[in-house]
């Protein structure tokens, strides 16, 4: 019997961080053009899934960042494809700013920016899970780290 290729979503990791009433965001170019994202990217493999929002937050950012809670896990299928994202949210604290490192490829910006400001026009978000991610953290949403299992081998 022949088996058929599975089909596996992106897992993606996302900081949501708040500081006086400004989310920290990102603009970056994309094959849409100049968008707003919140520091995000892929889990690789070998790292922790938390190891893996610290270095995108700081790989994007410059920032360091310390996960304290799941915000949640969110599914978004992208439009123009059959990929589909598996977001890991999480909520957390800025622990320190490396002000001269390089950010990657494609970032143009880390940004501060109000609630306001980063959803005036959905147009220039990189996807609705920007949004999405906001809007649940302003509501409280929060779940406990270990909530998150990691299960060795065997």
């Amino acid at each position: 019997m022949v088996r058929e290729l599975q089909w596996k979503p992106n897992a993606t990791v996302a900081a949501v961080v708040e500081r006086d009433g400004e989310f920290l965001l990102v603009e970056e170019h994309t094959e849409a053009g100049v968008r707003l994202n919140q520091p995000a990217g892929h889990w690789e493999h070998g790292e922790s899934i938390l190891d893996a929002v610290r270095r995108e937050t700081l790989e994007e950012t410059g920032y360091h960042f310390e996960p304290t809670a799941l915000l949640g896990v969110y599914v978004s299928p992208r439009p123009d494809s059959e990929v589909v994202y598996l977001r890991f949210a999480f909520v957390g604290q800025i622990t320190g700013h490396d002000s001269q490192r390089a950010l990657d490829a494609g970032i143009i910006a880390a940004r501060w920016l109000s609630r306001d400001a980063a959803l005036a026009d959905p147009a220039r978000l990189r996807s609705p899970m920007v949004s999405r991610c906001i809007e649940d953290y302003l509501s409280g949403q929060r779940y406990p780290l270990d909530l998150i299992r990691a299960v060795p081998a065997g």
